[in-house]
């Protein structure tokens, strides 16, 4: 018997519709009772937020955390729950004064902007007067972070490599000297710590300039203990300290006790490695050219200065939010000590500290640096292809950080190949920057070309404000 399975087509229609319609209904339906359970609820909140005096008020909460702020509030928190120090990672969220309040002439008739086509000159070289110096592509290098005490061991390699691959150079940081970076970098600049590993001669003469860590704007100029039960055993070893014994940066550098100490380091330095640049790297005071004059006088060939806004893995908030001198400044002052008192062709000024963006790689340069350090930025770029291994549930930083969660799912090529993307893309600013200002040369650039829209900054560092027209 042959069954006839064919459905009429306006009794399908017909059913459809109805189906339809009955899905509507629920959906509207469930919609109109959600509205107005939140309508009742919502009218209840405001009626209790409108009538109810301060002292049972929800909104005292509010009120008073915007009083406090809610950095300060969360950090009362924690240093509530356990006396121990407080350690804020990637630098203070305080605004200073800064690098934002500049802007750059633009050139048109006055001066004439150079045409597209032409080639910009952005290569720098650090350790003019050295017997090995050396030349970066563009004013830009890794700022120093620590394997082991910050990062971990991909990371360093990823950073390395995208820096080699860019044409600047990378810094080992404070923490064990890693043979693996020093096969990633092309140019690698050593970080002489403040503690007892690593420094043997084979390092330095491995390295392309030594700098010598006095002080930093995360830190001040205070060492710091990382606990021995903290230390694993792979981390151990590449440290080269037994099992019970802390790891301690001392405040001050162990070979210079006194300033009459850092003429002998830096000679001892240069003998050992051959003559590559040996520099210094400090946190701006309020002392800043009393430092510089024992710096310079010490026969130094580039000094690193890390203003307010420096970041670290982390540090005490006191630190970052009220020491140092903001980068602006220390910028300036540092630049002009050194051209006043007959430095500016011995000495290179690298600085660092919330330096972000070309804009502010170039600016940095028309105030007198001869190159930035970049540090926070450079993680965001070298782990930005790879945040959705963290992200929702773990912050960016597990993926960069030691032995953090996400460490290990850390890819090297493809970290170094979006930091090699960052910076081929920031050379690209500055040198249509350099065109913009009508000239041909990073070297070109200068004080000149800015003006201010802060008043503090236009005094602070001797540019003129904006709303003032030019007198010729």
């Amino acid at each position: 018997m042959k069954i006839d399975f064919t459905i009429d087509k306006k009794k399908l229609k017909a059913m459809a519709m109805i189906g339809a319609g009955a899905a509507f209904l629920g959906v509207a339906g469930a919609n109109l009772l959600a509205r107005a359970i939140v309508n009742k609820f919502s009218d209840r909140f405001y009626n209790i937020l409108g009538k109810d005096l301060y002292d049972e008020n929800l909104w005292e909460l509010v009120s008073s955390t915007m009083r406090i702020t809610p950095q300060v509030a969360v950090e009362t928190n924690l240093r509530a729950t356990e006396p121990k120090l407080l350690e804020r990672p990637m630098g203070t969220p305080e605004k200073f004064p800064s690098l934002d309040s500049l802007k750059f002439d633009i050139a048109q008739f006055h001066t004439m902007p150079t045409d597209t086509l032409t080639e910009i000159n952005t290569e720098v070289t650090i350790g003019k007067m050295a017997v090995k110096p050396f030349t970066i592509r563009m004013p830009i290098m890794i700022a120093p972070m620590a394997y082991g005490i910050a990062l971990s061991k991909e990371v360093k390699l990823a950073l390395a490599r995208g820096a080699k691959m860019a044409g600047i150079a990378a810094n080992s940081g404070a923490g064990p000297f890693l043979s693996e970076e020093r096969k990633e970098a092309g140019l690698l600049i050593y970080q002489y710590n403040r503690g007892d590993w690593g420094k043997t001669p084979e390092i330095l003469r491995n390295c392309d300039a030594v700098e010598i860590q006095f002080g930093q704007g995360g830190y001040a100029g205070v060492g710091h203990i990382v606990k021995s039960e903290l230390i694993d055993r792979q981390l151990r070893k590449d440290f080269g300290i037994p099992k019970g014994k802390d790891i301690v940066a001392h405040s001050k550098q162990p070979e210079v006790q006194s300033p009459e100490d850092l003429p002998i380091l830096v000679e001892k330095l240069r003998n050992i490695t051959g003559g590559v640049p040996i520099g210094a790297k400090i946190g701006a005071g309020k002392y800043l050219e009393k430092d510089l004059e024992y710096l310079c006088s010490s026969g130094i060939d580039f000094i690193s200065i890390d203003g307010a806004e420096a970041a670290s893995k982390g540090s005490p908030p006191i630190f970052q939010d009220d020491f140092g001198v903001p980068v602006v400044f220390a910028i300036h002052r540092a630049a002009q000590w050194i051209k006043n008192n007959g430095y500016a062709d011995q000495v290179s000024l690298i600085a660092s500290g919330k330096i972000r963006t070309p804009g502010e790689i170039l600016k940095a340069r028309a105030l007198g640096a001869d190159a930035c350090c970049i540090g926070s930025i450079a993680l965001f770029a070298v782990s930005h292809p790879q945040l959705k291994k963290a992200l929702p549930f773990e912050p960016p930083t597990t993926l960069v950080w030691y032995n953090a969660h996400y460490s290990s799912d850390f890819d090297i090529e493809k970290g170094a190949e979006s930091l090699n993307n960052f910076l081929e893309a920031c050379l690209l600013e500055i040198a249509d920057g350099v065109r913009g200002l009508g000239k041909t040369s990073l070297s070109q650039v200068n004080r000149e070309d800015l003006i201010s829209i802060d008043e503090t900054v236009a005094k602070g560092c001797g540019i003129p404000m904006a709303y003032q027209p030019y007198e010729f």
